[in-house]
């Protein structure tokens, strides 16, 4: 397997050069392209209002993404609804928690996080607060059923909130996907761009990496071949896995 042009699904770090996409294009002399497989529309406040929900009758906000801080709080202004000082906050992980500090005086409210990136630490967070009410920002997708399903099993009150809406991005006509070796994946909606994009898409010999479980489940529920994963016990970061793919198998030279 000889692996020249990787396409990274989603968008590019601010300075490519000085990221771990850059230190792998210079470690094998390849090419990392990349494009955001789907797009995020946050819901508008004339939608959100026929859902029914008053965001001000839960007693907590649960975070699993920045990107639904980010719907969630532009959707909020457009409402014109202020946070309460008693309002709290959980999140899915640390680094989510910190990005919460963007809308929210960290010191002035209550956040709190899962103590590590594992889902279930999470869970526990939420279940130790299972007195607390909680209102769940999530896309037209809903949360995850394993996440109801833990919420129901311990009768906490909760409710789904649409904050935004993911539709594929337009791959047909601005992605050579015939020309990638590899494909990288980030969650199971670039897994869904790709099948509505190309219906008849076959892997072939093409590579395929994904980031998290979900990813992960997504990509094999689709009947692909998954090549590269993580994070695992071997490799912390994605990025760490390329890595050890690309020296291992990619580019080995005989």
């Amino acid at each position: 397997m000889k692996i020249k042009n990787i396409l990274v699904s989603q968008n590019a770090p601010e300075d490519v050069e000085k990221s771990p996409y850059g230190e792998l294009i210079r470690k094998y002399s390849i090419n990392i392209d990349f494009y955001k497989f789907f797009k995020i529309n946050r819901t508008t406040a004339l939608d959100f209002r026929k859902t029914h929900i008053n965001i001000l009758d839960y007693e907590s906000i649960v975070f699993s993404s920045t990107n639904t801080i980010d719907k969630f709080f532009e959707l909020c202004k457009e409402m014109r609804i202020e946070m309460p000082e008693s309002m709290k906050y959980y999140c899915a992980t640390e680094s989510i928690a910190l990005y919460l500090q963007k809308y929210v005086p960290y010191r002035k409210r209550r956040v709190f996080a899962a103590k590590d990136a594992q889902v279930a630490s999470f869970y526990d967070l939420l279940i130790k607060n299972k007195t607390v009410s909680m209102l769940i920002p999530c896309s037209q997708d809903g949360i995850p059923p394993q996440l109801e399903a833990v919420l129901t099993e311990n009768e906490i009150k909760f409710a789904q909130a649409v904050v935004f809406v993911i539709a594929p991005a337009d791959l047909v006509h601005n992605v050579d996907i015939d020309k990638y070796d590899m494909v990288v994946f980030f969650s199971p909606n670039g897994v869904k761009s790709l099948q509505a994009n190309y219906p008849d898409f076959e892997q072939g010999e093409k590579a395929f990496a994904a980031l998290g479980k979900a990813a992960e489940q997504a990509v094999t529920e689709a009947g692909w071949t998954l090549h590269v994963s993580a994070p695992t016990k071997e490799h912390a970061s994605l990025t760490e896995a390329l890595d050890a793919f690309l020296k291992e198998y990619a580019n080995r030279r005989r």
